[in-house]
């Protein structure tokens, strides 16, 4: 195994990794029930690594803007977070569900409580929360992501989100029934519009893993401005290691070893905290919605270079 120095780049390590993947078959099948997703490439590949000064190294379609779908969750959670700290953990859990991402199991038997922010049902609540607080939830997410990034051209895709809207009834289900328990402050039709616009935000890897630094940065922005402080960083990492992955977070935990966020459009992105973050692209999806070749590559990237939390 090669440990990574402070003096060595990412870029080797990356384009070993690409080489490896570009050898493996079997790359899963896309996410066929959005419609709008079900057209992609599987054989697509794409991987970038940002460092907390903002320099990035990155191989294959890195630059390739893709739908991010779930990843976004990450950063509403952060940005609600920020808003009204610890009073949104009345509303959601910090458990991981062990139940598929749209389950609608547990929320009867826990009174319209999400397990966790990641899970369908749990986002919902916190964009609701956003939304109360903003006015614009996806609009605020979608303003943070191009400061981030440093990418203005960062957009919705209109045809992602009325895939979505056409194909959402468990998501509304979702939406009703904690509604009905008091856990969702806006009309269900307008936290449903947010919800899918935010999910239909296309990203490339380069933008995630610029984006999602400050994550890295242990709560400080790329203008040097604090979002998070030490302590919520701390939580929304550890939240992405136990719960970012749906019901596989514990086979993630112990392959990569890296608080992680995936998202059925193929996307995952991974942080180290005080060292980098990572983006990955892999459109075909395991069973339980997580890119086959993103968790490979990932696996790769801690294994080459010995960066994990542990």
């Amino acid at each position: 195994m090669a440990i990574m120095t402070s003096s060595m780049t990412f870029q080797p390590v990356l384009e070993r990794i690409a080489g490896e993947i570009e050898r493996t078959p079997g790359r899963g099948r896309p996410a066929d029930y959005i419609p709008a997703l079900a057209a992609c490439d599987p054989r697509r590949f794409g991987m970038a690594v940002a460092e907390p000064d903002g320099t990035v190294y990155g191989v294959g379609d890195w630059r390739q803007p893709f739908s991010t779908q779930s990843i976004t969750k990450v950063f509403t959670l952060a940005l609600d977070l920020a808003r009204e700290g610890d009073e949104l953990w009345e509303h959601v859990g910090r458990e991981p569900s062990g139940n598929p991402f749209n389950s609608l199991v547990q929320l009867e038997y826990e009174n319209g409580i999400p397990r966790n922010p990641f899970i369908n049902a749990g986002a919902l609540v916190v964009t609701d929360r956003l939304q109360t607080r903003t006015g614009d939830a996806a609009g605020e997410l979608l303003a943070f992501l191009r400061a981030e990034s440093g990418n203005p051209a960062l957009d919705f895709n209109k045809e992602v989100a009325a895939s979505e809207s056409a194909n959402g009834d468990r998501n509304a289900a979702l939406g009703h029934f904690m509604a009905s328990y008091g856990n969702i402050d806006n009309p269900v039709p307008v936290l449903l519009d947010q919800y899918f616009r935010q999910c239909s935000i296309e990203a490339s890897c380069a933008d995630l893993a610029l984006a999602a630094g400050f994550l890295a940065r242990h709560g400080v922005r790329a203008d040097g401005s604090r979002l998070l402080s030490l302590s919520q960083a701390k939580q929304v990492n550890a939240v992405m290691l136990t719960c970012g992955t749906y019901d596989a977070a514990g086979e993630f935990a112990y392959r990569v070893g890296l608080p992680g966020k995936s998202g059925v459009g193929g996307g995952i992105i991974a942080i180290v905290p005080g060292r980098c973050t990572i983006a990955v692209w892999g459109p075909g999806l395991d069973e339980r919605g997580n890119s086959v070749t993103g968790v490979l590559a990932l696996d790769r990237f801690t294994t080459l270079t010995g960066v994990s939390v542990f």
